[in-house]
């Protein structure tokens, strides 16, 4: 649906008044409507009509989705933190590194800064770094943050969480390997990709498959029609709310940043091992699924050429 169209058409044939004219672009609509009411409002006043009727100077207020092709629904998010939330995940992960769980894990959530501008939405290609033999997937379930607060209590942080996507956090592990030995990190690893969608899911929509402070989501990974991983968005160790406060202590988080909660216990093939798959190469077709969230699915190329401007 063209969110513009969509309004246009409203306030013409059903007399629809709404406070102002939201923008298309996601960060704009964010800004401007940061509790989705006024989205709300339009979609159930076009909802009610049939879709092929509706248009605006002789084009389409909205497509049939086999019709339309999905970006990012965030293209470039202001900021991308990515969170180490999963307690399974870290565990195995390390221990098949040979290292021992560090109890200054569990005082807080951490993570790190990535790449806001290497966004791929669902059905995008892509391409695997140059120097890496060893690409991975990574599944995680992300929010976006949805207004503008600094020093955010738990108690008070879901107010700030817009809705959840599916996100997978690329990672190359052989450049990662390398880099991380320095204690910094990781950055050529990891900026080169994250994919994300295909839909952003506002979190009414989700409240029947809430529990507490958790979703109970089931996460799936499969690489060429095949299950590797499942595990569950609710087995976060540390919850959306608490990585808000965290996210948020001394420094203020904006509408259209990012948040990735770390892989799911399975979710990746260094955890699992490459007894069970080998890592990625060019042709592989890898979909993350998320219950109410979606299907992402992108193929693996060939790195491209230096490309300036």
């Amino acid at each position: 649906m063209d969110i513009g169209f969509a309004q246009e058409w409203a306030t013409v044939k059903k007399g629809l008044s709404t406070p102002r004219v939201l923008p298309t672009d996601m960060i704009g609509l964010l800004e401007a409507d940061p509790s989705g009411e006024v989205l709300r409002t339009i979609v159930q006043a076009v909802s009610e009509e049939d879709p092929r009727k509706m248009t605006v100077e002789g084009e389409p207020v909205s497509l049939p989705l086999e019709e339309a092709e999905l970006f990012a629904p965030l293209p470039v998010p202001r900021s991308f933190r990515d969170f180490y939330a999963f307690e399974q995940h870290v565990k195995t992960a390390r221990a098949r590194r040979g290292l021992d769980m560090i109890p200054e894990w569990y005082q807080f959530p951490v993570f790190y800064f990535s790449n806001s501008h290497s966004i791929k939405g669902p059905e995008a290609d892509v391409e695997r770094p140059t120097d890496t033999r060893a690409l991975d997937f990574e599944l995680e379930v992300a929010f976006v943050v949805g207004k503008k607060g600094k020093n955010i209590p738990v108690e008070k942080a879901q107010d700030y969480i817009y809705g959840l996507c599916v996100l997978n956090d690329w990672s190359a592990r052989d450049l990662q390997r390398e880099e991380m030995k320095v204690g910094l990190g990781p950055a050529k690893g990891k900026d080169f990709a994250t994919s994300v969608g295909p839909y952003l899911v506002t979190l009414d929509e989700l409240e029947h498959r809430r529990k507490g402070d958790r979703w109970d989501l089931t996460m799936t990974a499969r690489v060429n029609g095949k299950e590797l991983s499942r595990g569950n968005a609710g087995d976060l160790t540390f919850s959306f709310a608490q990585m808000v406060e965290r996210a948020s202590r001394d420094c203020t988080l904006y509408p259209g940043d990012l948040v990735g909660s770390g892989t799911v216990g399975t979710g990746c093939i260094l955890e699992l091992g490459n007894e069970v798959h080998r890592w990625l190469e060019p042709g592989d077709e890898v979909e993350l699924e998320i219950e109410e969230l979606g299907l992402l699915r992108n193929r693996i190329i060939v790195s491209s050429e230096n490309q300036d401007g």
